[in-house]
């Protein structure tokens, strides 16, 4: 929608540790990106360098721009701009901070902020994964077009977005989360304990014996390659375990947005070690009291990245029957159906996309 758009929106990824401004103009950065650090223990330090970086990046354009619009990790009043609550990169934000008024004041231009994981799979629906899907399905004759999108990132957190009939789904209080479902095999744990860096650093610990590691997961799927040395099983096991635990709690989710899943985020180059586990996770069946066995997701569940199993996707099983009391027939394709791809945009690109389409999508009055 927003790819050919030539407004100028003004982006920023905001980390804990770094700042990472830019521009966008039709869903692509136009500028280089400006790093600085984030000074997150320090209200007025880190406001300072937000205004210092914004105004850098403004004063490197040719021409204003529209808006600023950016993602911020954590809970937060987002229509409002307000930034509190339990917020563990950012520990000086946690009394209230009134920054997206802030920011209009001081650029006179609408300033747009929103939760990491909701603009991931906005920028998804709008510029990513979902188009290509809807693009490849056309370009097999296929009918079917998907219009509902979960987006998650594994990272540092298991974060989580939906988009519904092409619309972001902020909810009511702008906290549409997963992190905190439970775990599946932990009682009374959240889930997010078994989906991050966290989880992956920790069972490979368990598994291998060796608690004084200081491998990152990068390192752990090197191990688990055979391409490092180290205790391949366990690594093996450290991802094998966060695809099931990931695809418990997606497949909530899931079935409730009935729409094609995009997963983003570092950990995603792990996708072969994860990938299996939770796509049986999502194929699993339940039991009725009687006996009777459900699926677990009513929708079969495709991985979109194989092209043997988008064949089959794109396919569908139609049918045709015929209308009682004429002598038409009518066709039907009685295949419910899912599938789960990784992002091309990759995480940052993504969210910075959902964070340009979101803001014009305001502007213009469309959501």
């Amino acid at each position: 929608m927003y790819k050919d758009d030539n407004r100028i929106v003004i982006t920023l990824d905001a980390g804990g540790t770094n700042l990472v401004f830019g521009a966008m103009k039709g869903c692509e950065y136009i500028t280089e990106p400006i790093t600085r650090p984030s000074n997150a223990h320090d209200l007025d330090l880190c406001l300072d360098t937000m205004v210092k970086g914004f105004r850098e990046v403004i004063d490197s354009l040719d021409e204003k721009p529209a808006a600023i619009s950016f993602a911020f990790p954590g809970p937060a009043d987002y229509p409002n701009g307000i930034i509190g609550g339990y917020l563990p990169n950012f520990p000086s934000f946690r009394d209230g901070v009134a920054l997206g008024p802030m920011l209009e004041n001081e650029f006179g231009i609408p300033v747009f902020i929103n939760n990491d994981g909701d603009l991931f799979a906005y920028g998804e629906a709008l510029c990513g994964a979902l188009p290509e899907v809807n693009r490849r399905l056309a370009e097999t004759g296929s009918a079917r077009r998907f219009k509902n999108l979960l987006g998650y990132t594994f990272g540092t957190g298991f974060g989580v977005g939906m988009v519904v009939n092409g619309e972001l789904n902020r909810g009511d209080n702008s906290c549409v989360e997963t992190f905190c479902l439970p775990h599946k095999t932990k009682e009374g744990i959240i889930v997010e304990e078994g989906v991050a860096v966290r989880a992956i650093k920790r069972v490979y610990a368990e598994e291998s014996g060796d608690h004084a590691h200081a491998f990152e997961p990068k390192e752990i799927c090197e191990i688990a390659d055979g391409k490092r040395p180290g205790d391949r099983e366990a690594a093996r096991k450290a991802f094998a375990e966060f695809g099931t635990i990931a695809g418990d709690a997606m497949a909530i989710a899931a079935q409730l947005v009935d729409g094609i899943i995009v997963i983003g985020g570092g950990i995603t180059a792990a996708r072969h070690h994860i990938l299996p586990s939770l796509l049986a996770e999502l194929r699993a069946e339940l039991a009725t009291l009687g006996g009777d066995k459900v699926r677990r997701v009513q929708m079969e569940v495709f991985n979109l990245d194989d092209p043997a199993e988008f064949e089959k996707f794109a396919r569908g099983n139609a049918k045709t029957i015929a209308v009682r009391g004429t002598g038409r027939t009518v066709e039907y394709d009685d295949m419910k159906r899912i599938g789960i791809t990784f992002s091309r945009l990759g995480a940052s690109k993504a969210i910075s996309a959902g964070a340009y389409a979101f803001a014009l999508s305001q502007i213009d009055g469309k959501d």
